[in-house]
């Protein structure tokens, strides 16, 4: 019964990284054909992008896929890999609300769009960083799918590194460019959830 939970899990994990890649496709392809005017892709920004992908992408799939490091297995919970199927739908549904919301605007990394403006509408009203929201709500929803103790936790590490090296980089370059209408729309929101964080 162990073996089904943990396979259910894997195939979980799957098809919300598949669904994510789709949700991604449209937005990068559009965002392309919208000049960078600057950029910060500095060695953290680097570091922290590889990290983020190493523990969201490639160590789990590395245990998905091959099953190391086996030692490291635990049994699974079949109302924990339910909730992380939720937790993961969740993420998916606000990576969504978010690239609709960013438009063209839309970065992987601390770029500026030629003719950059500040997105304060849809979800954006609420949460200065829906995105990092989604991507938080994605690592915590392997922890719950994956029944490997690197695979799991390797999204809250990798990408918690990226988080905390980058957002306050990412606020202060929005800060510089828009000024106060920026500090403005920092004092209404949130940086992940409304009304808390």
């Amino acid at each position: 019964m162990d073996h089904d939970w943990t396979l259910i899990g894997k195939a979980i994990w799957l098809i919300c990284l598949v669904a994510w890649a789709v949700i991604r496709w449209v937005p990068n392809r559009r965002s392309r054909h919208v000049a960078i005017a600057r950029t910060s892709r500095t060695p953290s920004e680097r570091f922290s992008m590889a990290m983020s992908s190493a523990g969201l992408g490639i160590v789990p799939a590395i245990w998905v896929f091959s099953g190391w490091p086996a030692a490291l297995d635990f049994s699974p919970q079949p109302l924990i890999v339910v909730a992380g199927a939720i937790l993961f739908a969740a993420s998916l549904r606000m990576f969504r609300i978010t690239h609709k919301a960013l438009g063209a605007m839309w970065s992987h990394s601390l770029d500026l769009r030629k003719d950059h403006r500040l997105v304060t509408t849809g979800i954006y009203e609420k949460v200065r960083h829906p995105m990092y929201t989604a991507f938080w709500l994605w690592a915590l929803a392997q922890t719950l799918l994956l029944s490997n103790w690197l695979a799991a936790f390797a999204g809250v590490i990798g990408f918690g590194t990226l988080f905390f090296l980058r957002v306050g980089q990412e606020e202060a370059m929005m800060e510089e460019r828009f000024g106060q209408d920026y500090r403005d729309y920092r004092a209404r929101t949130k940086r992940l959830v409304p009304g808390i964080f």
